[in-house]
């Protein structure tokens, strides 16, 4: 497979919103899509600080050769608000993670994170189960974190009927609001906020990072492995590095994990569907 790209006047434009943005894998993934396929499109970085977002937004809506984009930390649910049409997922969660501009320059967003993340733990079987549901069905999960790519996965893991599907969060009042979110949107889940500092960790037979802690090398641990019991299933939702600080320590101390690259892997299809008819 070859990842030359030929740009040329006719060439549209897809970005990948994000900040900082050298972590990002989308461009990666879809260029080599595009190469593979013979599409004239080519996707690049785009990094915005979070107090430039909008103007830079409105100015990506002027090119008329910019189609849309992945959407990453920490924008998924400032985006989110600038979009002028939503779909069901970002309308259930209130974040986006791939927005395309109509023919009348209007911004649509979507998530699909939650989607990509139960696709991908299945999908991937690291602890190699017969049965898939078996990562779900009466299972103690734990999401630690209550941003845009949090919200999504709580609400799709909910969908598969777990035991619980609780938030941790170091503002409390934002695991809550992310919990009764997903009991509002998915009938007879079981899901509670709480702060980190309170969390019992031993109770859970699954826990998610879906915070930014991990980016970078000296960022503290998200999850008290420690406390965890010996069989929880430890898993990332940052695709670079592959190896966090979590995933690396977890591993060491006996852990099966599980990696975040494969929660934009399995969503790719999703994506590339949702802005594929729009030039």
């Amino acid at each position: 497979m070859s990842n030359n790209l030929s740009i040329t006047g006719t060439t549209r434009l897809w970005g990948c919103i994000a900040h900082p943005a050298d972590h990002v894998r989308a461009p990666m993934l879809f260029n080599a899509l595009f190469a593979e396929t013979g599409a004239d499109k080519v996707m690049v970085p785009i990094d915005i600080p979070p107090q430039h977002l909008a103007e830079t937004i409105e100015g990506l809506r002027g090119m008329h050769n910019f189609v849309g984009a992945a959407v990453t930390i920490p924008h998924k649910m400032p985006l989110a608000a600038l979009c002028d049409r939503l779909g069901a997922g970002a309308q259930a969660t209130g974040a986006v993670n791939a927005v395309y501009f109509n023919e009348a320059r209007e911004l649509i967003g979507d998530n699909f994170d939650g989607e990509g993340f139960v696709a991908g733990l299945v999908g991937e079987n690291p602890c190699g189960y017969e049965h898939p549901e078996a990562y779900f069905t009466d299972k103690q999960i734990l999401i630690v974190g209550a941003g845009g790519a949090a919200r999504a996965i709580a609400v799709s893991v909910a969908r598969q009927n777990p035991a619980t599907i609780d938030i941790a969060n170091r503002t409390l009042s934002r695991a809550e609001d992310a919990a009764q979110m997903v009991a509002s949107l998915v009938p007879g889940a079981s899901s509670h906020g709480s702060d980190t500092a309170s969390v019992d960790w031993s109770r859970y037979d699954m826990v998610i990072n879906a915070t930014s802690l991990g980016l970078h090398p000296d960022d503290s641990l998200p999850v008290a492995l420690d406390s965890l019991s010996a069989t929880c299933l430890v898993c990332d939702i940052i695709m670079r590095p592959k190896h966090t600080k979590l995933l690396q320590k977890a591993e060491q101390a006996g852990f099966t994990v599980h990696y975040g690259q494969h929660m934009l892997d399995y969503q790719m299809t999703l994506i590339g569907k949702f802005i594929k008819a729009h030039k």
